[in-house]
């Protein structure tokens, strides 16, 4: 059938549906060229071809390159025409937010839209409930869900479908849970750079793998990886994902051209982690730049690498990867870093570093005396005291007082050099000099060395006066 034109097609991977003259939609499906399956025919002259046409919303189970002589079999049967079965159940993937009542959840396949658009099949705990659930064409693999009420910050949620089936009616199993929450932007520090793939194999594809250290949630669409040109200005910013895709505290994402040849030259041990892009910033084989920008293009994190940070005894630099050992440590530090370990293939993708170690914590302690004080001048425990101890020299404190509802107070002490003991005062006041009410706070002390070590103690007081 000719026609006077023709929708593009992308070569990597494009949406299309066939549409009936009324609008409605009869069949879609989002192909991706790795379906080919075949490294030849994926560089161009092969069609994909659907195996069974009695499953047509299998997905990428369903479709693989041609096989006839001609490169494919346009107006006669597939040439890879076979039955096809399908005994695998829908499983939920991921979910991602518009807003603080709207969730995505995300399906591995198309799922039956009557099912899922059923309130009853969903819960979603933290004390939330869910008004509205709508199945979302073309692909019929995503169900928008309305709450009644708005997600908190800084909280996951976990949401559990049941009774949800796909096209051949299997219902959905044990991969029926999925995390969700509210994004927000990254500051400095909350997500770094933990793991950086510059020189890899002949055959294999550079990739750097980010670690949120912070009990927040991002959105990995609106945060970027770039690299710094010769003039040190920050270029070839990438964003992390195409579409929206949710970072949850502890997670470990990787960026990389090539997914499945990640998963060929290393062990990748969540595969769902890993957000292919087209194309990666330069990151040369010698030294360079890695770059974390947020949503307002700040930079999160940045490393300066060199490849004089791998181990000196280290044979061949080809494939192995660079990691960082605290991820709590300073990033430019080049002792915070470490070649990947031979015992696990050089490289660790969308998981804890073979090299991960935090500074063991520090031998002190901090004692507040009294537990109770009421600075109001009368001679008697108007003052709080904090004692402290450290069995080794060369530390500095900080110590922030906090309310409460975890506001500051009072900057108390900042970059305190420590003898082996001591003592501050606390008289009750806030930075201004102002008099706090009654209540109990908490003294948040920070000890430091230049050597990495750290050591974090909350104690609390309360801060009481004489009733009128």
């Amino acid at each position: 059938i000719s026609v006077t034109s023709f929708p593009s097609l992308d070569n990597a991977g494009d949406q299309l549906f066939l549409k009936a003259a009324n609008g409605s939609i009869i069949h879609a499906v989002s192909y991706s060229d790795s379906w080919y399956q075949n490294a030849v025919k994926v560089s161009g002259g092969w069609t994909l071809e659907m195996i069974d046409t009695k499953s047509p919303c299998a997905g990428s189970d369903n479709w693989k390159a041609s096989i006839d002589s001609g490169g494919g079999t346009p107006g006669r049967k597939n040439s890879v025409d076979a039955v096809n079965t399908d005994p695998a159940p829908p499983s939920l993937l991921r979910t991602y937010t518009l807003d603080s009542i709207t969730i995505i959840i995300v399906f591995d396949e198309p799922v039956d839209s009557s099912l899922g658009a059923t309130v009853s099949n969903y819960t979603i705990d933290g004390g939330l409930s869910i008004a509205n659930a709508t199945t979302l064409s073309p692909l019929f693999d995503k169900v928008q869900l309305k709450l009644n009420s708005k997600m908190s910050v800084q909280t996951v949620y976990t949401i559990k479908a049941t009774n949800i089936s796909d096209c051949k009616g299997n219902l959905i199993g044990s991969n029926n849970h999925v995390k969700a929450g509210l994004p927000e932007d990254a500051a400095p520090f909350d997500m770094v750079v933990n793991e950086i793939l510059f020189n890899p194999q002949s055959n294999g594809y550079d990739y750097v793998e980010f670690y949120n250290r912070r009990n927040k949630i991002f959105d990995a669409s609106k945060m970027y990886v770039a690299n710094r040109n010769s003039s040190n200005a920050i270029s070839s910013v990438t964003a992390l994902s195409s579409l929206p895709y949710l970072i949850f505290p502890g997670d470990y994402i990787v960026s990389t051209q090539n997914s499945l040849n990640l998963q060929g030259n290393y062990l990748v041990k969540v595969p769902e982690n890993v957000l292919e892009v087209s194309s990666l910033p330069s990151f040369p084989d010698d030294k360079g730049f890695v770059v974390l920008l947020n949503a307002q293009g700040a930079v999160a994190d940045e490393v300066d690498y060199n490849h004089s940070w791998h181990f000196k005894l280290l044979d061949n630099e080809d494939g192995v990867a660079l990691e960082r050992i605290d991820p709590d440590g300073t990033s430019q530090d080049p002792n915070n870093w470490h070649s990947a370990a031979s015992t696990a293939g050089y490289g660790t993708p969308t998981y804890k570093n073979s090299q991960y170690k935090q500074p063991p914590g520090i031998n002190a302690t901090i004692e507040i005396t009294p537990k109770v004080f009421s600075p109001d001048n009368d001679g008697r425990d108007d003052i709080a005291i904090i004692q402290y101890k450290v069995a080794d020299p060369g530390f500095a404190a900080n110590i922030t007082i906090f309310d409460a509802a975890g506001r500051p107070v009072r900057s108390l002490v900042q970059n305190a050099i420590l003898g082996a003991s001591g003592y501050w005062n606390w008289d009750g006041l806030d930075d201004k000099g102002r008099k706090l009410p009654v209540g109990t706070y908490v003294i948040f002390t920070e000890m430091f060395n230049l050597q990495g070590k750290k050591e974090k103690f909350k104690n609390t007081v309360v801060l009481a006066r004489k009733l009128n």
